[in-house]
């Protein structure tokens, strides 16, 4: 099956094009540039083709041939919909990064569609969210009864352009949790608490984290709350802004917003990386009072970003071919898949 990363030039592309590479794959270069393309397929001998997103024809075009797609050009807000109705259109499987609760609940929009032309549709194949998705879907199979789910993660390292870029637009729309197993808006770090971590304490806040949405669909639990753990001044700051409530979503506040991103954000350097992990917890609750708590380490973000996404690459390349339809990365790898990735271990 011809394969392909679209958005193979930006921070996460790259290092996707690499380590495919390495595992001896050779995806298709695709983005809107064959100029930005053309150095690293040179580089790997790989194949270039350029077509935008907002262009139907062109974008379908680029398809003709391919099996499976690895979209990492975000916002996937913008993204995802033109891209995602081309792959069912044209029969190729879908995969992407998203961490975007919006942009799940779109994927999952089409999952007749998908289940008709025998198209797999996995958004967060990446570290938004295989690593929570599968720490949620461990704590349902140990404790089947869970009526109430709280998942957290402490990133280090700092985010991307594209993850830049995201945050900025979430400013706009508040928090999100899962209540009574509704997504329900909330107000930006509606709450906070602490996690324990090599025995200190770590202060962490509410995020509309991806697991809001895709936790409910692997487990099935009506009440899910995602903490990111950051500084008390960070959620104090957050706080403060709920004051300009729906000004921050106004496109020009947007656009100077990004802007800065793109004036200041680079990502994480390669060395950066290597220094830098995550932890991620897990507390599942039961009607009854039982608890049952878990945590994860993990690579930097996008590291197990790049892992997490290529192993179903390759699953979705070697066969058996699954039924189509929206899936979780549990869904389709299993609770466990987090534990065979590098570096990723129980703690």
């Amino acid at each position: 099956m011809d394969w392909m990363i679209y958005g193979a030039n930006g921070y996460t592309g790259r290092m996707m094009v690499e380590e495919a590479v390495k595992r001896g794959l050779k995806p298709v270069l695709a983005g809107r540039s064959a100029a930005a393309l053309e150095p690293l397929a040179q580089k790997h001998g790989l194949a270039v083709r350029a077509f935008a997103l907002d262009n139907p024809a062109a974008l379908r075009t680029g398809l003709n041939g391919i099996g499976l797609v690895l979209h990492c050009a975000g916002p996937f807000s913008a993204t995802c919909r033109p891209m995602l109705e081309a792959c069912l259109d044209v029969g190729a499987h879908y995969l992407d990064i998203t961490g975007e609760i919006d942009v799940f609940a779109l994927c999952h929009e089409h999952d007749a569609a998908a289940r008709e032309k025998g198209v797999v549709v996995l958004p967060g194949s990446g570290f938004d969210v295989v690593p929570t998705d599968c720490l949620a879907a461990q704590l349902k199979r140990e404790l089947p009864g869970a009526t109430a789910l709280v998942l957290a993660f402490e990133a280090g390292g700092g985010p991307s352009p594209g993850t830049a870029k995201t945050s900025v637009e979430g400013l706009g729309k508040g928090g999100r949790a899962r209540i009574g197993g509704v997504v329900k808006r909330v107000p930006l770090a509606w709450k906070t608490r602490t996690f324990e971590r090599d025995g200190e304490q770590r202060f962490a806040m509410t995020i509309p984290w991806g697991d809001v949405y895709t936790a409910h669909v692997s487990t099935g639990i009506p009440d899910i709350e995602v903490y990111m753990g950051v500084p008390p001044a960070t959620a104090a700051r957050l706080r403060r802004l709920r004051l300009l409530g729906p000004l921050l979503g106004l496109g020009p506040v947007q656009a100077w917003l990004k802007k800065q991103v793109e004036k200041k954000v680079r990502g994480p350097s390669d060395n950066t990386r290597g220094k830098t992990g995550c932890v991620v917890w897990g507390e599942a609750r039961d009607a009854a009072g039982h608890e049952l708590k878990r945590r994860l380490r993990t690579p930097n973000g996008y590291d197990i970003t790049v892992t997490a996404a290529l192993g179903i690459v390759q699953r979705l390349l070697q066969g058996p071919a699954p039924a189509g339809g929206y899936y979780t990365p549990s869904k389709l790898m299993g609770a466990d898949y987090v534990l065979s990735l590098p570096g990723v271990r129980l703690d």
